[in-house]
């Protein structure tokens, strides 16, 4: 990875939000086009994406399957947008009017097992609106990009796949796709159900990417998919062209695994065929 590829921010910050680096990665078509504008890609938990490529221990590996898909033909490369989680994940991440619906979980208690030791304020809302309101027209402003919800996407794992999902949701005039890995779903319980069954946009416009595995945590996610995907379809989302939702037996919740799929995501959200 050249320097020149890898650009890092540390000035995109607001008050309620602890403060965070945002790295853009810039595909080899970005550099070779001068005229050329092009989609973006907003990842959550942005340190696993680079930083572990960077250390040698493995993580995303986005930059590597982008530029495969892009020589091969497959996509239209993106920007990577890569924005680091906090100590304040769980509250930065659980969408807060999902939360609101379940009493799976309480941030304020000590024995909560999101809090990680820290102390969780639910700030998600915020975190979108610095999403919406100051990352994006930040990014838009000092890059080249397509700035419409068509090629606008999101991607995350875990409890960074619930706040993509629910950034698209909230802001479908924004975002216009998002893949959601190994979605953390026990973390809502059945209020999750009942905030996609009035917030889910419209279909046809919009494309939901939802992957799991069978092991570790990934074992706890096969139910709430099955209902997940059963309310898409219910809504009217085509699948394999507004929606797609696969299963991975014998992966586990890991930046690895993720990495090693990620390709299909990619091509879901950004491929040339459509």
């Amino acid at each position: 990875m050249n320097k020149a590829e890898l650009e890092t921010h540390r000035d995109l910050n607001i008050p309620g939000l602890n403060r965070r680096r945002v790295d853009v990665w810039l595909p080899e078509a970005y550099h070779a086009n001068p005229g050329q504008s092009f989609p973006v890609l907003y990842m959550q938990d942005g340190q696993t994406v680079f930083d572990s490529w960077k250390k040698g221990t493995g993580g995303w590996k986005i930059h590597q399957a982008i530029t495969r898909l892009a020589e091969e033909e497959k996509i239209f490369p993106p920007v990577v947008v890569a924005i680091s989680s906090t100590l304040n994940r769980p509250g930065d991440y659980l969408p807060a009017k999902a939360m609101s619906n379940s009493s799976e979980f309480d941030l304020s208690e000590e024995n909560s097992p999101l809090r990680n030791g820290a102390t969780s304020k639910l700030v998600s809302d915020l975190y979108l609106e610095w999403m919406v309101g100051t990352l994006k027209p930040a990014i838009d402003q000092r890059y080249r990009t397509l700035a419409d919800p068509e090629n606008t996407a999101l991607m995350g794992s875990s409890l960074g796949g619930l706040i993509s999902l629910y950034a698209l949701c909230e802001y479908s005039g924004t975002f216009g796709k998002a893949a959601c890995l190994s979605t953390h779903w026990p973390a809502l319980g059945e209020g999750v159900l009942d905030y996609l069954n009035e917030h889910l946009p419209q279909p046809g416009q919009h494309k939901l990417y939802f992957d799991h595995g069978s092991e570790g945590l990934d074992s706890e996610y096969e139910p709430w998919q099955t209902r997940v995907d059963a309310l898409l379809r219910q809504k009217g989302y085509r699948e394999g062209k507004d929606f797609a939702s696969w299963y991975f037996a014998g992966e586990d919740h890991t930046t690895t695994t993720w990495g090693n799929r990620v390709h299909i995501p990619l091509t879901f959200l950004f491929g040339t065929i459509d």
